[in-house]
């Protein structure tokens, strides 16, 4: 059930339908689906399109991580986004206040950020295992409420700061920024070093340790792990803290590589990408990576689009067919599978039987 197909076919497919599939949608509006893809692909090579696709592939990359610590407990954490938000507006509103030695000042704002988002991450873990509410229900009413958070905290009379026209919070001292990589004619988040380290950790998790295997098979059968030892309310707890310790570090690239303050007009709705991108990258590291990727570089080279008298939502549709047909290719392919597992072993009981019989008959 882990071949190649169940891993790499899923998403292929997926990718392959949402081209066809946007291809006529281009024919039908009058345009030329060649010439649209030509300039998407074309885009990434002028200017600093290509490192700023890295950097927002960073930011996604998170997203998807945290996103994917959830899934593997069979938890929907859709509150990525208010978890990254609230962690966001505390961690500017501290680091701005902070004065501490540079490498020292980055630790601290980093254990400022993941504590802030276990925090608000932790509201509907205790609500999920306590009173068995549903994550999906909690987290999505703390999203609304995060931006009535933000808009608060931002407010002049309480830590924001006037600039012009823009209020956002305190500016981040030089000694708690994270300097950037300059390539070509862009500059890479330097945290793109730090995401990678979060993804390496994320997969010894999974795969090399007892954590990893328990929370595994809680998440594939809460019953089956509760008769073989795991408390199952206690790994709920603890995915759901560590999936927003994750996402509490979702805006730290461009915080503290681009920034350096935060306020109401920041950007927002990364956390709903990350489950797109998790579901692309099919909760593995090196997959969710290739989809943070893709998502990035189709949000960039959409503009180009309009070059030629495309719009540029023709991109936003094929995100959507992505995300739709991903899930209906890994069910297909899974059944695939399965049917040929079931036929195998058909042939081999059949193979047995007439072994059987023909030593009987001897």
């Amino acid at each position: 059930m882990s071949s190649w197909r169940t891993r790499l076919l899923p998403p292929l497919l997926a990718i392959v339908f949402a081209v066809i599939l946007t291809a006529i949608a281009l024919i039908i509006s009058g345009a030329d689906p060649l010439q649209a893809y030509g300039t998407m692909i074309g885009q990434l090579f002028k200017g600093s399109t290509a490192v700023d696709t890295v950097n927002l592939a960073t930011v996604y990359y998170l997203s998807g991580l945290a996103v994917a610590i959830g899934f593997q407990m069979n938890l929907f954490n859709i509150g990525v986004e208010g978890q990254y938000r609230f962690a966001a507006i505390v961690t500017a509103i501290i680091g701005g206040a902070l004065q501490l030695p540079p490498v020292i000042h980055v630790i601290a704002i980093l254990i400022v950020a993941v504590a802030s988002g276990m925090l608000y991450a932790a509201i509907p873990a205790v609500l999920k295992v306590t009173r068995g509410v549903s994550e999906v229900i909690s987290t999505i009413m703390l999203n609304a409420i995060v931006g009535g958070i933000v808009a608060f905290l931002v407010n002049a009379d309480q830590f924001g700061v006037q600039t012009g026209n823009n209020i956002a919070t305190r500016e981040i001292a030089e000694t708690g920024r994270i300097p950037g990589i300059p390539i070509g004619s862009g500059e890479l988040f330097g945290f793109v070093i730090i995401a990678a380290l979060i993804g390496a950790a994320y997969w010894f998790m999974l795969n090399r340790t007892r954590f990893g295997f328990e929370l595994k098979a809680s998440g594939e059968s809460t019953t089956a792990a509760a008769a073989g030892g795991v408390n199952a309310k206690k790994m709920t707890l603890i995915a759901m803290l560590l999936s927003g310790g994750v996402a509490g570090l979702v805006a730290m690239p461009e915080l503290l590589g681009r920034d350096f303050s935060y306020g109401i007009t920041s950007t927002q709705m990364y956390g709903f990408t990350g489950i797109a991108v998790a579901l692309l990258g099919r909760n593995h590291p090196a997959g969710i990576a290739l989809g943070a990727l893709l998502w990035a570089f189709l949000d960039r080279s959409a503009v180009s689009l309009e070059q030629i008298n495309v719009s540029k939502e023709i991109a936003t549709i094929m995100q959507g067919v992505i995300v739709l047909s991903v899930v209906i290719a890994y069910e297909i392919v899974r059944r695939a599978d399965l049917a040929a597992e079931q036929r195998r072993v058909g042939r081999a009981l059949a193979g047995k039987g007439s072994s059987v019989s023909e030593g009987g008959a001897v």
